[in-house]
């Protein structure tokens, strides 16, 4: 028998062995139901507070990284859009730079192609001036050889009579040295006259290359260039001879010799054909042979004049023009300059362009890299409002659901409540 103390009378009374243990039972469970309610009730505090403490600190730190983010991804920016205005006012200036050194260049190149065409339009009006000097002085010429040759032509009866009374007397072969004496005698006179300066005139004794002609006519300046040059050949016959000559005859032999001689000019004096109309003076057989001339022995001196005249011009011109050549290549080189500046110039633009772009490029590269990072931190954010809504949503209808026992002891703990 057990004896228990009522806690309201004071009384003892006497129980036996299954009444007390039954007695005992029923306080056990109920202060297990107590406790466990308690401790419950406790977790469930617990749970609230700590994940609206997880939520308030995720919350703080998403929105801490959000804007530290969002603080770095503004200072990005900023910098892109200092990068980008000063890349760009850098290109404005050096394009505005190369602009000016452009306009710059081509108000040179306007003065310089002005100045030019001034220069070559005062030389064109000094040659144009001196042509007409020239001009004139060709008409004067022509004007006192034709007074002469009228002259002349007074005397040509008797210098025909007197060369037919020359030849009369002489053989074929002394007719023929005596013209070319005569040339040489000629010639002598006038340059001992002091005219034919810097002049090589002798006969042409070389017969290396197979032919010869009678004279060769060399005249230089005064530095050895070699400005004139005339293969002479003298050609006569007497009155007499059956077997007549004609000049034709001997052109070929002649500028077969001025060729192999390197001379410029052939010329034939030649008694021959002495009535012919055709070869009364100065001939022009350039329809036969080029730069080739018959004359009459009295125009022996002023063929050579009129050649060397003419070559004297043509060296003047010649120099001339050489000094408008290099002036046009001066302008060409300009052009060339001008023309390799602009390339220079396009293609510095276009690599500013490329580098320009691949600045802004690496620029989006890094915005869209923030971005994707700021959307990986949006997921992460959304993932734990979803972890913190389950949280919220955890009773203990949902933890018994698969637990008979504890759904039990809920249950009771519930009708005890009641």
């Amino acid at each position: 028998m057990n004896e228990i103390i009522c806690p309201h009378c004071n009384q003892a009374f006497k129980i036996d062995e299954a009444g007390f243990a039954d007695i005992l039972k029923q306080v056990r469970n109920k202060e297990f139901d107590k406790e466990l309610h308690e401790r419950l009730a406790a977790a469930e505090k617990d749970k609230q507070s700590a994940v609206k403490l997880a939520e308030a600190n995720t919350k703080n730190e998403l929105q801490s990284e959000v804007a530290k983010k969002d603080s770095e991804l503004a200072e990005v920016k900023a910098q892109r859009d200092a990068a980008v205005n000063e890349l760009k006012a850098e290109k404005d200036a050096e394009i505005a730079r190369l602009q000016a050194r452009v306009e710059s260049a081509e108000i040179e190149k306007k003065l310089a192609v002005t100045e030019a065409v001034n220069k070559v339009e005062k030389e064109r009006d000094e040659i144009a001036s001196k042509l007409g000097v020239k001009d004139h002085e060709q008409k004067l010429l022509e004007t006192s050889l034709k007074e002469k040759h009228e002259a002349e032509l007074k005397l040509k009866d008797e210098q025909i009579a007197q060369y037919r009374d020359f030849k009369a007397k002489q053989s074929v072969k002394l007719l023929g040295e005596s013209l070319e004496q005569h040339c040489e005698i000629v010639f002598r006179q006038w340059q001992s006259a002091g005219a034919f300066r810097n002049v090589y005139f002798k006969k042409d004794n070389d017969a290396s290359s197979g032919g010869k002609g009678d004279y060769i006519y060399r005249e230089t300046d005064e530095a050895g260039n070699e400005i004139l040059s005339i293969m002479f050949d003298m050609k006569n016959e007497a009155d007499e001879t059956t077997a007549k000559k004609k000049n034709e005859d001997y052109l070929k032999k002649l500028d077969k010799d001025r060729t192999e001689k390197k001379c410029q000019y052939a010329v034939l004096v030649s008694m021959l054909e002495a009535d012919s109309e055709l070869y009364s003076g100065i001939t022009d057989v350039a329809y036969a042979y080029d730069r080739m001339y018959v004359v009459r022995p009295q125009f022996f001196i002023p063929i050579i004049t009129l050649l060397r005249n003419g070559a004297q011009d043509s060296l003047k011109f010649k120099a001339e023009l050489a000094l408008v050549r290099d002036q046009n290549i001066d302008i060409t080189n300009f052009e060339s300059d001008l023309q390799q500046f602009q390339d220079g110039f396009i293609k510095n633009v276009k690599d500013s362009s490329n580098k320009f772009q691949d600045a802004m490029d690496g620029i989006d590269v890094t915005i869209k890299k923030l971005e994707s990072i700021k959307e990986a931190l949006r997921l992460s954010n959304k993932h734990l409002l979803t972890a913190g809504n389950k949280v919220e949503n955890v009773s203990v209808k949902r933890l018994t659901k698969n637990n008979p026992t504890m759904a039990a002891k809920f249950s009771e703990l519930k009708s005890t409540e009641n």
